[in-house]
């Protein structure tokens, strides 16, 4: 089930060009949302390396993590949290926790916040997003977990474009690399 579900995104997936303005492609995901089969299979076969010890809790960032968090915290009979963007416009009305990213692969810093009420001790907590390519904002996400006392299990994503030893430091589990989808 898994070698077909990652050639199913590999087929799913397009790299385009932005313009003039961009000196890069851009991926683009969005064949993985419109494939029912493929949105069937993103949870489970993420959820699957932490059966057996499984987290209470998902966390994921917007935007896309709103999307693919839900699928592996259903998978796994987990909570699900939102880990918010602070873009400066936004005020949660609650004690949240915050952490800035390190520099992203777009040269940018970020400001990440998980509602207290939802992420404590006790919590186990597995991180999950799309597309790990610096592990910034993963990072951040860990950090919040252990400010709250919870404890990272690790990292689940779609596509890894880490270094090795990031993706060690993360604990990370993938379905596919940048280089599967530059074939």
């Amino acid at each position: 089930m898994r070698v077909e579900l990652s050639r199913r995104l590999v087929e799913a997936f397009r790299w385009t060009d932005p313009g003039p303005e961009s000196a890069h492609l851009v991926s683009d995901v969005s064949g993985w949302w419109r494939d029912p089969h493929l949105l069937a299979g993103l949870g489970p076969a993420l959820a699957e390396p932490f059966r057996a010890a499984p987290p209470t809790v998902v966390v994921a960032p917007e935007v896309t993590g709103l999307l693919l968090g839900p699928l592996v915290a259903t998978a796994l009979g987990a909570g699900f949290v939102p880990a918010y963007k602070n873009t400066g416009q936004r005020r949660i009305a609650e004690p949240t926790t915050w952490a800035w990213t390190g520099y992203d692969y777009r040269e940018r810093r970020l400001a990440l916040g998980v509602r207290d009420r939802h992420l404590g001790p006790g919590d186990r907590v597995l991180v999950v997003d799309d597309w790990l390519a610096s592990g910034a904002q993963v990072r951040a996400l860990h950090e919040i977990a252990t400010r709250r006392g919870a404890t990272v299990l690790g990292t689940a994503c779609l596509v890894a474009a880490a270094s090795p030893e990031t993706l060690a430091e993360l604990r990370v589990t993938h379905l596919l690399t940048e280089d599967d989808l530059s074939s």
